[in-house]
């Protein structure tokens, strides 16, 4: 993998996870009420905007790596993101990482890393 398909894959994790973890600041909120107050309230909030933002930028920088890369590499090697995701999640929310989660993070860690050593 070249350079340029480096920083682009390295950006479209980091705006994935983001995004997520944004998305999840936001409909965790407690005081956000239930029903159409829920989201009204969500709306309002900076954390729901931050994440559609992340998700806007991170389609034009997928579609940038993917122009780099074959698709059955690139869509391997965006699997990193769920990884990412389950462990930011961990340290920020303080969500339980089962045994079976670790073992899916491992495998998917040394499935992008089997992929990425192959480009």
């Amino acid at each position: 993998m070249n350079g340029l398909a480096f920083a682009l894959w390295l950006a479209n994790l980091l705006l994935d996870t983001g995004g997520q973890l944004a998305f999840k600041a936001a409909a965790s909120d407690e005081r956000a009420g239930d029903g159409l107050a829920r989201w009204k309230y969500m709306l309002g909030r900076p954390w729901i905007w931050a994440g559609m933002a992340c998700y806007v930028v991170e389609f034009v920088v997928w579609i940038a790596f993917l122009s780099l890369v074959p698709l059955s590499q690139g869509v391997l090697l965006g699997s990193i993101n769920i990884v990412a995701i389950m462990i930011a999640g961990r340290f920020l929310f303080r969500e339980r990482l089962s045994p079976m989660r670790v073992t899916g993070i491992l495998l998917v860690a040394v499935g992008v890393a089997i992929v990425g050593a192959g480009t």
